[in-house]
């Protein structure tokens, strides 16, 4: 049987103090965020899946298909909602 082991003594070990010019102010004030560009929803935001093929997945993939799609969909349907409603979709063009 081995000897149980020892847990080491942090006594008499310190971390090092930071140094003054290490320490960064919590609370500095923030440079002003740039203006976001105007968001334009994507007319068919499974295109790009879609180029990519069917998934590999033999024998089920009309419903991985199905269900990465509407993944997708659902994402950029809240997406779009986010940018709503923090007023960034570029205006409609519907007049």
């Amino acid at each position: 049987m081995s000897a149980p082991s020892r847990r080491r003594s942090s006594r008499g070990r310190r971390n090092p103090a930071p140094r003054a010019n290490d320490r960064q102010d919590l609370w500095q004030a923030m440079p002003a965020l740039p203006e976001p560009d105007p968001i334009t929803p994507a007319a068919d935001p499974t295109a790009m899946v879609v180029s990519l093929g069917t998934v590999p997945l033999p024998g089920h993939t009309v419903n991985a298909d199905l269900y990465i799609a509407t993944v997708i969909e659902r994402a950029a349907t809240l997406a779009t909602a986010l940018a709503a409603s923090a007023d960034l979709l570029t205006p409609s063009d519907d007049d």
